[in-house]
């Protein structure tokens, strides 16, 4: 397929080809695309949106797409789509431990090994996400996939990742994080045997870079950190399996040549990933905690301005030097619903339980904070500067309720004893001796 190179930049217009003189000069499609191609645009925006949110790619391909066996249902038992109705949202704090590595007896691939925890809204209403946890074992091989339902931010937490895409290679690592369109057809192999992550399918407008504001022109996430891949193709005939995720169902058809044919491109709608180790945290250097939203790598927007469809923030490693303050996350209860994962090390708020590969949901208004042995430890702790280090967790934030599937209430993953975090906090209220009654 070619080397794996990357383009840099959030948001640009890329142009780029395997084999020279594979994209047109001055048209999209030519009477005849060179060297005997397809042309084909692929657009993840309406055609009349505004020409600064207009998302599309011309893919110069050896056959198009509309090559392929009639498409067939079948289903993947523990992948979940809308509604999210198989059990009632709950207003209880809800956290879960680690998916297992999968067993070596039972080869599983990334759609195989895909479980939904929970979701909210519905693909059709271009409203909500899903988050979806993997731990798979082998190569999708001579399967491919594409999400007509959302795009897909992959959060890997143990093992390497190779995504081969319609727009060329994308290798990911933990501490990395990918976004693979609404349609781009791709394929995961694995380059450490086994691998365990989240995924959040967003059904929402696409995920881009928040509002800097008062903030200014730098900080948070840095658009050329953001790489995209360069053009890379397979040639191959043989037997092949197409997969969609289409109205919240998965189909399957078959072809005689991979999908991942696509010789040149250029355009603005592209998979692409970035470092989270590159971003830029901005944090106070005076007193108080401020709100998460300063950690904001991406966002959905909805139909409310200010209101997410959906956020994904980050907790870094980061200087803590606030004075005469509660350093963790204050407790809090708050509009969006939180589901928080945790990629590597401890959370400054929770020490135990919370764990790598973990997750917890805190779900409209459900209080949450620090555990017990946190608060009594940075209610009391001399505060001098202080740099958190070796960690990075991570929130899917949504203005929608997220509903757990029923997978994820009655496994035994779910830590029902989670509250007892909180069962230490005790009544601490004086009154002040000023000789008041």
């Amino acid at each position: 397929m070619g080397d794996i190179r990357y383009q840099s930049g959030m948001g640009n217009h890329f142009e780029t080809e395997a084999e020279k003189g594979a994209l047109p000069i001055g048209q999209n499609s030519p009477q005849k695309a060179p060297l005997g191609l397809y042309a084909e645009q692929l657009s993840g925006t309406s055609f009349l949106a505004m020409r600064h949110e207009n998302l599309r790619s011309w893919l110069y391909r050896i056959q198009p797409s509309v090559v392929h066996s009639a498409f067939e249902k079948f289903e993947l038992p523990l992948l979940k789509s809308c509604p999210f109705d198989e059990v009632e949202a709950s207003p209880d704090q809800l956290r879960w431990s680690p998916m297992p590595d999968p067993d070596k007896t039972k080869p599983c691939d990334f759609l195989e090994g895909m479980v939904t925890i929970c979701g909210n809204g519905t693909e059709g209403s271009v409203r909500g996400s899903a988050v979806h946890l993997y731990s798979i074992n082998r190569d999708m091989g001579d399967r491919y996939f594409f999400d007509s339902d959302g795009e897909l931010l992959i959060v890997p937490q143990q093992g390497r990742l190779k995504l081969c895409t319609e727009f060329g290679i994308i290798e990911l690592e933990p501490l990395e994080i990918a976004v693979v369109p609404r349609g781009v057809k791709f394929k995961v192999d694995l380059l450490d045997g086994i691998a365990r992550g989240y995924i959040c399918e967003n059904y929402g407008p696409h995920l881009r870079l928040p509002y800097l504001g008062p903030i200014g022109a730098n900080g948070l996430a840095n658009p050329r950190d953001f790489l995209a891949p360069t053009a890379a193709y397979e040639r191959k005939k043989g037997s092949f399996e197409l997969i969609t995720k289409f109205n919240g169902s998965l189909w399957r058809s078959e072809c005689d040549h991979s999908p991942l044919d696509v010789v040149a491109w250029h355009g603005n709608y592209y998979p692409y990933k970035y470092d989270l180790r590159r971003f830029n945290v901005i944090n106070t250097v005076s007193n108080d905690h401020p709100d998460p939203s300063i950690f904001t790598v991406l966002s959905s927007p909805s139909e409310i301005p200010g209101m997410s469809n959906l956020d994904f923030v980050i907790f870094p490693p980061r200087w803590m030097v606030a004075e005469n303050t509660f350093r963790p996350p204050y407790y809090h209860r708050n509009f969006m619903s939180e589901y928080m994962g945790l990629i590597e090390g401890v959370y400054d708020a929770k020490q135990e339980g919370f764990l790598p590969g973990g997750g917890s949901l805190h779900n409209c208004m459900s209080a949450h904070g620090p555990d017990t042995d946190t608060f009594e430890q940075s209610s009391n702790v001399e505060l001098k500067p202080v740099k958190i280090e070796k960690t990075m967790a991570f929130m899917f934030e949504s203005s929608l309720v997220y509903k757990p599937t029923r997978f994820a209430m009655e496994s035994e993953l779910r830590q029902k004893n989670y509250q007892d975090c909180w069962s230490g906090l005790k009544p601490n209220f004086e009154l002040a001796k000023s000789g008041s009654k």
